[in-house]
């Protein structure tokens, strides 16, 4: 039979037991704490470092600002520059996104690099030269005037850093629907996965496929939609530093700290369906320099696509 002492011995071991216990999760936690606020200042420097805002944000502020409010469609640009030492390049990569957390939806838009459209204040000319006339203030502005939209927010991503990126992620997966070699790597047909290098030259290849600049764009999307995919897993959450590193160095937008969390919190699930367009138009050859020429009709449908997708509930 237990005696009393024995009772009282084996409650005190007991509560020390329960001491120990709560002293190690006391002490877990502040581990915690300390390492998640390690992470928001590196988050904060590396946003600090890519922050570039452009003339035109302070007259979208307070529409911008509504927006968040009402949790309304959000657009953006992404621009994709091959950026060389001594040559700042062109957008040989331009990806409208509209973002619409009330059917929880993304409208994918890329626009060929040759596509004929009017440049403020340089007149017609192929849309990537924008960039080199104006960087990306430039490019916002005429890709707002070729869709009839408002672009709220843009990044642009240095092409030859995009290996940084993908590296720093531990490489992503696509699928591949069509065998051709590019800068001596065969990529076959089927599932992939790809490091920074083999990804950079995945993305690039147009000559080999049919359908061109289109085709090449549609492998660039690939690539940014498995970069999103592996950047917002979980596994990557041991991966923060390496990819911070890699987005400030080749990275740049008018985002700030507190619009990327509002993102993040409320248009995240937009990422649940995407909704692929592309801009149909065809080859012409005008003093001599090839353009991809879309018409009046086209325009309009798009215009009105983007329209209508962002009054969509």
């Amino acid at each position: 039979m237990e005696t009393r002492k024995g009772k009282r011995n084996q409650k005190k071991g007991n509560k020390k037991g329960l001491k120990i216990v709560l002293i190690v999760l006391g002490i877990l936690l502040l581990a915690g704490i300390i390492y998640f606020a390690y992470l928001y200042k590196q988050v904060d420097n590396a946003v600090s470092e890519m922050y570039q805002p452009l003339d035109s944000d302070q007259e979208k502020k307070e529409e911008i600002e509504q927006r968040f409010k009402d949790k309304d469609t959000i657009n953006a640009l992404l621009l994709g520059v091959d950026e060389r030492s001594g040559d700042k390049g062109r957008s040989d990569t331009m990806i409208f996104l509209s973002l619409n957390p009330d059917t929880n939806k993304m409208l994918m838009l890329s626009i060929p690099r040759d596509t004929y459209v009017n440049i403020p204040g340089r007149g017609m000319d192929k849309i990537n030269h924008a960039y080199a006339f104006g960087n990306s203030e430039l490019s916002v502005q005429t890709v707002e005037n070729f869709l009839d939209t408002t672009i709220h927010f843009y990044g642009k991503v240095n092409m030859e850093g995009l290996k940084d990126g993908v590296d720093a992620l531990g490489g992503v997966t696509v699928q591949n629907n069509r065998q051709f070699t590019q800068s001596g790597k065969t990529f076959e047909t089927g599932e992939l996965h790809l490091n920074g290098t083999e990804a950079l030259a995945y993305s690039r290849m147009r000559k080999q496929d049919p359908k061109g600049d289109l085709g090449r764009n549609d492998r660039q999307q690939q690539i940014i939609d498995a970069m999103i995919d592996k950047g917002m897993s979980f596994g990557s959450f041991t991966k923060v530093q390496n990819i911070l590193d890699a987005l400030g160095s080749n990275v740049e937008t008018n985002l700030q700290m507190e619009e990327m969390r509002k993102l993040f919190m409320d248009y995240r699930g937009t990422r649940s369906e995407t909704i692929r367009e592309d801009v149909k138009g065809s080859g012409s050859r005008m003093n001599g320099i090839w353009y991809y020429v879309v018409s009046d009709a086209e325009k309009a449908r798009l215009q009105q696509l983007v329209d209508e997708y962002e009054k969509q509930k």
